[in-house]
């Protein structure tokens, strides 16, 4: 599929693939298409040629921001989705309780957004899509404005969810370290017009532990795909 606005060619002609049980990682210099790409996997956008075909329509989407409703608790933002669904009460009662306990912030749902730190406000993001139980879930650069330690924590917090409910993942970041850190494949792409340049497995059992960062190994496969991203850039 490819994407065009007006007369820019936004995002080459690109071919992927991802399965139910994958996580894969999108890196590319600023600008590349790398979240046009990803409008268009989640049908928020169409291509201006080819088509994105998935074999579900359970596809859950955090953005780079939390975008929670400031007036309501955290309780009710991670049911809000599920409210726009048209589900029953108990349902979403029993949903949300459940997500709110796997990202850890029971004993916040009744605080509302302000009352929250940066970190949390994407712990409650992540849980008002994982209310959904998505089989394809999206991540538009979604830890990129936290600080060092935070994105470490969450990215631990992701590991487990994508451990526990086995969705497809595709996760776009700036970060080498996070991409390698999250994924079974990495994807690099070129400049504008974004296309698929490179691809690395990342051969690293889950789950992962932080301290897998200061391995040599993990060194040497980061390098690489750093190496490719310049290359690309």
């Amino acid at each position: 599929m490819s994407r065009t606005f007006g007369a820019v060619d936004a995002l080459a002609p690109c071919d992927l693939a991802v399965k139910r049980g994958e996580f894969i990682s999108i890196i590319g210099p600023s600008g590349c298409g790398k979240s046009t790409l990803l409008r268009l996997a989640s049908k928020l956008d169409e291509p201006t040629a080819g088509a994105v075909e998935f074999a579900t329509d359970s596809v859950g989407y955090v953005f780079q921001d939390a975008t929670l409703m400031p007036w309501r608790t955290v309780r009710r933002n991670v049911g809000l989705l599920a409210e726009l669904q048209g589900r029953g009460r108990a349902e979403i009662r029993s949903e949300v309780e459940s997500a709110l306990a796997t990202v850890g912030l029971t004993d916040f749902a009744e605080h509302l957004p302000r009352q929250l730190s940066g970190g949390m406000k994407m712990r409650a993001s992540l849980a008002r899509s994982l209310v959904l139980k998505p089989e394809v879930f999206l991540f538009d650069e979604p830890f990129g404005a936290l600080d060092e330690i935070t994105r470490g924590r969450l990215n631990l917090v992701l590991q487990d969810l994508f451990l526990q409910h086995s969705f497809a993942g595709l996760f776009v970041t700036h970060s080498v370290e996070e991409a390698v850190f999250l994924s079974n494949r990495v994807v690099v792409m070129s400049a504008r017009p974004g296309r698929i340049v490179d691809e690395f497995t990342v051969p690293f059992e889950f789950p992962r532990a932080l301290e897998l960062r200061y391995q040599p190994e993990f060194a040497e496969l980061a390098g690489r795909v750093a190496k490719s991203l310049e290359e690309a850039s």
